[in-house]
Parts: C-alpha cells; structure tokens; sequence
C-alpha cells in the first residue's frame, strides 16, 4: 500500500489486507502535545494497550518529510526528540517532500492518511474545532472539513478546552457529521466529563458503534462516525476552576501575541503550568481510555467482517 510519497508499515498493511482490527494514532499528542520524556512512554503504552486489545497500533507521523503510516518506536524516539519537529495539517503532507522535515500530524492530517490506508478507526485526544472569535477571524480547525471527509470511525474525548464548544457542535451539524455519547447523554468537555452541551444521540457499546459505521459505508456516506468518550470521572480535573484558568489563559494568549498553530499549544500549555500538571494528567487518562474504546471498537468491526 505504500505509493512515492506515502508510507505504510508491512505489519499495517498485512492487517488491513487481512481484514484485522488497526488503529490509527495522532503523532502529534508526542511531537507538541506532552513534554519529554512523558511524551514517549505515553506514545508506547498507548500501542500496548491497542496491542493488549486485539488490534494493530498504527502511530502516523512525518518522518524525513515522508509520510508514515505504522511508526517504528526508533521513528516515534526520533520524532518526539526532535527539536525542529513542525506540525503538519493535510495542506502541510506535499511540502514535505521539499523540506524534507519531520513532522506530528494532526488530526486533519491522520485521519486523511489512515483513510488512505484503509484504516477504519483512529483514536485521538480532544478535537480541533471553532476558535473563539472565529465569527471576525475565520479561526477554525482543519480537522472539521477533514472530519466530514474522511469515512472512519474517530474516538475522542470532545474539542479541546480551549475552544468554542457550542459553535463547533455546530458545525459538525453543518458538516453532517454524526456525533455519538459512548454511555453519555453529555458532550465531553476535554480535561471534564461534561462540557454543559448534551449530545443527541448515545451508544452502549463497540458494536453499535460498528454498526452505525457499517451503515454509513453502505450508504456511501463520506463522512467520520465521532465518537464521544468521556475522560473517566475520577480523573478528570476539577470543573469550578477550569472556566477561570482559561479565562487566564487567553488574557495570557492576547498579550503575547500569540496567532496560528501555536495558539492551542500556548493555550495548553498554559493550563498545564496553572493546574500544576494536572490537566497534564486529565490529558494522558482521557487518551489512554480513548485507546481502549477504539480498539474495542475495531475488534468489533473486525468479528463483522462478513456482514460489511
């Protein structure tokens, strides 16, 4: 499966090929998203647990301006201590092959490439979505278009604090992108269980979840079946204080002139030195769970080979 440009690890490929269970992982969460040498042992155990589940971990990510579908833990080691690592969106993907840099994808960008594989289910952190005052400055995430362009099954745990959470369930309405609760009526509020926005429809189990993809599939449907798994109860952060750290945050965001890419970075980075880490912790427990959904969710998907 592996083309000029892109590349699929064999272990990848042979499991697509075969009809098993893969699940595709974010690079990012290790290049920018967790500091050192956090970001590593994160990115490994989370293999393990898809690995422990049944399923086939495929880590995305920009090696030597190639992109690479099925990291090997030396690429995964290289990427996350690389210190000129970039971040690459999809309109990022075909520079690489001039600049020849390593580079976390985001979301937009793995959920293009596992398409592209053939990989069904991807398992993220929190969603890109809709800037706050995005309605004067056009700020939104790549991740939404990609996301009602890229037919697999995404488990994560709402957009990311940071962002305008009642304007980018909008959008998914505008984009007719399906928005599942797996055993929640809430829309997940990232580092909380709840955002304060409800979800209109609500799952039970892996299986239901396959079925609803299955049946977008039939129906042709081109759109990702978003699935929204709460960070587990007891490890979230404390929800009163969160509103006031980020209120801090942007005052902090507007003073530094902070604009582009690095606006979420900043934004996290800063909650993260506020909460005294915690909201690093709330982060690592919500991924970790969302490994697991998506394995469960890709086993699933693989029992019913014979039906799809």
């Amino acid at each position: 499966m592996s083309t000029g440009f892109i590349h699929v690890a064999p272990e990848v490929t042979e499991a697509v090929t075969a009809g098993r269970p893969v699940v595709a992982l974010e690079s990012t969460i290790f290049t920018h998203g967790l500091p050192r040498p956090r970001n590593i042992e994160v990115a490994e155990e989370t293999e393990a647990i898809i690995r422990d589940a049944g399923a086939v971990p495929a880590t995305i990510g920009v090696v030597g301006g190639v992109p690479t579908i099925g990291l090997t833990k030396d690429q995964i080691v290289e990427l996350s201590n690389d210190d000129d690592v970039i971040k690459s969106s999809i309109r990022e993907l075909a520079i690489g092959a001039v600049n020849g840099k390593n580079a976390g994808t985001t979301i937009a960008a793995t959920s293009f490439l596992a398409h592209r594989a053939g990989i069904k289910v991807f398992a993220t952190g929190g969603l890109g979505g809709v800037h706050h005052g995005a309605s004067e400055n056009f700020d939104e995430s790549a991740d939404l278009l990609a996301l009602a362009q890229s037919p697999i099954v995404l488990v994560s745990s709402g957009a990311k604090a940071v962002l305008d959470v009642h304007a980018t369930l909008e959008r998914f309405e505008s984009l007719s992108v399906p928005i599942v609760g797996y055993r929640t009526n809430a829309y997940p509020g990232f580092y909380v269980a709840d955002s304060g926005f409800e979800v209109s429809h609500r799952v039970e189990s892996p299986e239901q979840v396959a079925t609803i993809y299955r049946t977008q599939r039939q129906m042709e449907l081109s759109t990702a079946v978003l699935v929204a798994n709460p960070v587990p109860v007891e490890e979230q952060l404390d929800p009163t204080g969160l509103d006031a750290v980020i209120e801090k945050a942007w005052a902090a965001l507007e003073e530094q002139n902070v604009t582009g890419q690095q606006v979420t970075p900043f934004l996290l980075e800063f909650i993260r030195q506020a909460t005294g880490d915690a909201s690093l912790d709330a982060n690592v427990a919500l991924y970790r769970n969302n490994a697991r959904v998506a394995a469960q969710v890709a086993v699933a998907l693989d029992s019913s080979n014979g039906r799809k």
